[in-house]
């Protein structure tokens, strides 16, 4: 019994044991024998990836900030949704062109000094003032950074690990298009726009349980106006991960918004938990 425990949990060991390679790090299938379809790819059989899902979805209810819960829970539940967003991306021409080449986003290759040279109003220069915001730890704020999102290790899918990291890599992109802080109620409203524009059950489930932890103020705002507007805005926007936001710095943020459907959220969020 001993031996089959550990033999489960061993992904779960091998998870826990390092930050990952650089973000730099394509995407591409690596493997050379040794069974592994690309960087940081831990193979899993069902029973495995059945005990990470339910562990690392109990883990996540209990304290939402724990982004490497998070992850382990989209990574496990989320393969038959994740093929419908990469066909969704080879139908689109933008799409393609991103699976094609693989982008990364992390503070490597980003141009911060580009960013900071762009003018007001562009889009670049509106996710530029997010990550300044936000990069560091604040009251009822979380701590972000293109780097601190976890690298894929479940996904037996090569091209399937990179949508889901795309996803994860964007998720502070689209903070920046809804105009949401990364507090408890904004995180909130930008799961339920993902859940919508995604399906992931992970995006789901945080949009249904998030608002546990809210104030009653809070709660009421959300489901009488913040929930409406992200269902909404994410029924009528487009797939976002067919938008090459590398190549969108310069466009207005209001262009780009007009572009996708989305309209300015209803009432502002800081400060509110």
């Amino acid at each position: 019994m001993a031996t089959l425990l550990r033999g489960v949990l061993r992904p779960l060991y091998a998870f826990r044991g390092g930050p990952g390679p650089p973000a730099g790090v394509p995407f591409r299938a690596v493997s050379h024998g040794t069974g592994l379809l690309y960087p940081e790819h831990i193979p899993t059989s069902v029973l495995q990836k059945v005990l990470l899902a339910a562990g690392s979805a109990g883990m996540a209810l209990y304290d939402p900030y724990r982004h490497d819960m998070v992850a382990v829970l989209g990574e496990t539940t989320g393969r038959r949704t994740l093929k419908v967003l990469r066909d969704q991306m080879k139908r689109d021409p933008e799409g393609a062109q991103i699976l094609q080449e693989r982008p990364r986003i992390s503070l490597s290759t980003l141009d911060m000094g580009k960013l900071r040279s762009l003018p007001e109003g562009s889009f670049g220069r509106a996710y530029l003032h997010f990550l300044d915001v936000n990069v560091a730890s604040g009251r009822g704020m979380t701590r972000v950074s293109p780097d601190t999102r976890a690298p894929t290790r479940f996904v037996d899918d090569e091209e399937l690990a990179y949508v889901i990291q795309r996803y994860r890599e964007i998720h502070d992109m689209l903070h920046a298009l809804l105009g949401m802080p990364t507090n408890i109620l904004g995180e909130i409203v930008v799961k339920w726009f993902e859940a919508v524009q995604t399906g992931l059950p992970m995006c789901v489930l945080s949009a249904l349980f998030g608002p546990i932890r809210l104030s009653a103020q809070s709660l009421q705002l959300l489901i009488s106006e913040l929930i409406p507007w992200a269902v909404e805005n994410g029924r009528r926007a487009p797939c976002v991960l067919n938008v090459y936001y590398e190549r969108r710095w310069e466009q207005p943020l209001q262009a780009l918004r007009q572009e996708l459907g989305i309209t300015e959220p209803p009432l502002r969020v800081e400060g509110l938990v």
